[in-house]
């Protein structure tokens, strides 16, 4: 077998050979240890920086372990050259988990040593770069990064090779077509080639925290809008309680905006039939069985006055088949007033009909009653409203919310159907 033959017989193999000058000059190398010209030429630079004498002996290279033979090392070489092979004997895996668990991974990761020199970068890291592995690989961090970056992750390594942890980082970094990124991740100290190192991998979160800060600038927009429009209107947790507020709402409740955040909503609620109703419609908003809902209310004060809403309520989506919380909003807010007194189902029919101008003998007649027992609840009403009046009754039946303003006939407020008197 000639060289040729040798020569061509190596090359599919896990070894690598050279043949060096006198000034240990590569003239001549090949093998199968290593895809391509770069990757060998730095490997045997790193022999030549390892020091080590003549005869065999084994060194390590990115995480592989090679049997190294070198008859007329670097430091006594004769005139003539030298040759030299070495063959792989460990594979990545074994020797080290980092860099067979990173190589393919899509996060960003690098091993540097103690001076700031790559000795090994993955894929995702050197693509950071707009460049090549093969690139980052042997080149100084000075060589990739700007000056002020430099000298701050510089430090940064020595904080992990002193402390001897790992250390969570976010980083800015300037990308190949010169805009700014940033990545988070984590640095840690890490043995390479029998040496100390710093690891580091990372996650791209450029367009994560550009997504983040548009949507602060729009929950900043929402903010002033809901401020300034006049509109009182609250953001509810799925769990019914007060996540933010406007400031219209405070002033509706006559309370302070910091006393409400947190506070459930139901405490705001007077104990009336919208209640129920309106308990139903949370439970489909949160269901996910309605997006958005009309609905009335009676709000309790912070000075335990009572107001009549209309409700405008919109679910707040989070995920797939999830609310995170509900918007409710106050299209049209009735007259302050003191707590409404109990009434009976007729007395409220009875307050409707007088309000639609009826007199006592036909409101007895329309609701079968006789004309004593009308007589008798209107002067219940007198007392339990406080009027003294025909006229004043129906004006407090109004301003106590009792009958509806937006309807005729005049009907109760709470009546569920429009042709229906309560």
């Amino acid at each position: 077998m000639d060289e040729a033959d040798f020569k061509t017989l190596l090359a599919p193999l896990p070894v690598s050979w050279w043949e060096a000058d006198g000034g240990l000059r590569v003239v001549d190398s090949g093998g199968g240890a290593f895809g391509d010209e770069r990757t060998a030429r730095r490997f045997l630079e790193a022999l030549c920086a390892d020091h080590h004498g003549a005869g065999p002996y084994q060194a390590c290279f990115e995480g592989r372990t090679f049997d190294v033979n070198w008859p007329a090392h670097h430091g006594s070489p004769d005139r003539h050259g030298s040759r030299g092979v070495a063959v792989e004997v460990g594979v990545r895996t074994e020797e080290n988990p980092y860099a067979a668990f990173a190589d393919l991974t899509p996060a960003a990761a690098f091993v540097r040593d103690a001076t700031g020199r790559y000795v090994w970068a993955n894929h995702a890291y050197a693509h950071l770069y707009g460049t090549t592995r093969d690139a980052v690989i042997g080149r100084h961090l000075a060589d990739v990064d700007e000056p002020a970056d430099v000298k701050r992750f510089l430090a940064l390594d020595q904080e992990v090779l002193a402390g001897r942890r790992s250390v969570r980082h976010t980083l800015t970094y300037r990308r190949p077509d010169g805009t700014t990124g940033q990545a988070a991740g984590y640095r840690f100290p890490v043995h390479w080639g029998g040496h100390r190192c710093v690891a580091g991998i990372y996650v791209d979160v450029t367009d994560y925290t550009r997504v983040l800060d548009q949507r602060r600038r729009a929950e900043e927009d929402l903010r002033i809008l809901r401020d300034h429009s006049g509109l009182p209107c609250v953001r509810l947790t799925a769990d019914g309680l007060v996540a933010e507020a406007g400031t219209a709402v405070a002033e509706l409740l006559h309370a302070r905006l910091s006393d409400l955040i947190g506070l459930p909503a139901d405490t705001l609620l007077a104990r009336t039939p919208e209640r129920t109703a309106l308990h139903r419609t949370w439970a489909d908003l949160i269901g996910g069985r309605r997006r958005s809902a009309r609905a009335a209310a009676v709000l309790v004060d912070a000075d335990s006055r009572q107001r009549r809403v209309q409700l405008h309520l919109s679910a707040v989506p989070c995920a797939v088949e999830r609310v995170a919380g509900v918007w409710a909003v106050v299209t049209h807010a009735g007259l302050r007033h003191e707590p409404q007194p109990p009434l009976t189902a007729a007395q409220v029919r009875i307050l409707a009909l007088l309000a639609a101008g009826h007199n006592n003998a036909e409101i007895a007649a329309a609701l079968h009653l006789s004309r004593q027992t009308v007589d008798y609840h209107l002067s219940r009403l007198r007392d339990l409203l406080d009027a003294a009046t025909r006229p004043a009754l129906v004006a407090r039946a109004y301003v106590l919310g009792i009958l509806s303003p937006q309807a005729w006939p005049p009907r109760s407020a709470t009546a569920e159907h429009p042709l229906s008197p309560v």
